[in-house]
């Protein structure tokens, strides 16, 4: 299946010479998020993986399926103030600024080998962030999927020696 066909790309937004990539009608299809979903849950449950991570809020559209299919927890990852127990942070950088991440000081085990997926890697800012809370809690970050790559962004590249699966890559 050529998972293409089912994402929009929308020209000029969030802004003018933005090319969007639009999983709403990929995920609208339900035999094609379906097959999305199985594909990347094939190539992780070969991952000997014990829980998967996911940030907010379409981390959860990827992840969330994956760790029920294989019968795994899943660990949410969201913006700063939204997690109501203590947690640890990690900042990361935006394009006119900063954020911040956050993930329940308790929520990795040291030792898990943990799955860490998103919709899109793009510039690599967002999961670079999710890397450095899951590896400050003492897991091991056994791989890294994503619906999406936009390889002309090189995030793969700032992401290091991590085991990288993307279902779709544009160039």
């Amino acid at each position: 299946m050529d998972f293409k066909d089912y994402i929009t790309v929308v020209q000029d937004y969030p802004k003018e010479g933005i090319r969007f990539k639009d999983i709403t009608t990929l995920m609208q299809d339900g035999p094609a998020y379906k097959q999305a979903i199985d594909e990347m849950t094939a190539y992780a449950s070969a991952q000997n993986i014990d829980v998967v991570v996911g940030p907010e809020a379409r981390g959860f559209v990827v992840g969330c399926p994956i760790a029920y299919a294989l019968k795994k927890g899943f660990v949410p990852v969201r913006k700063k103030g939204k997690l109501p127990r203590e947690t640890v942070d990690a900042d990361y950088g935006l394009e006119y600024g900063k954020d911040t991440l956050s993930l329940h000081n308790d929520a990795i085990t040291p030792g898990q080998r943990v799955l860490i997926t998103d919709d899109l890697l793009a510039t690599g800012g967002t999961i670079n962030a999710t890397i450095k809370l899951v590896e400050e809690l003492g897991g091991e970050v056994a791989c890294l999927a994503f619906l999406i790559e936009l390889s002309y962004l090189n995030g793969r590249g700032k992401l290091g020696e991590y085991d990288i699966f993307s279902l779709v890559t544009f160039d």
